[in-house]
């Protein structure tokens, strides 16, 4: 089970990623949407994951 650094550390890694996918998602859109919707679809992923990480770090904090 990971520790509660590393999970705050794979947040950190996800919420980075997320913004670059969605800033190249906005430069992209106007000369390739094909490509610009995929980044959607990859940051939308990483948004879902990067809630259940941020619930686990809820939950581990209320256990401490």
């Amino acid at each position: 089970m990971p520790s509660l650094a590393q999970i705050t550390g794979s947040l950190h890694i996800h919420n980075f990623y997320i913004e670059k996918l969605k800033a190249n998602q906005e430069r992209l859109f106007a000369s390739d949407p094909e490509l610009a919707q995929l980044l959607d679809n990859v940051a939308a992923v990483l948004s879902e994951h990067a809630a259940e990480l941020a619930e686990d770090i809820a939950d581990r904090e209320d256990e401490s």
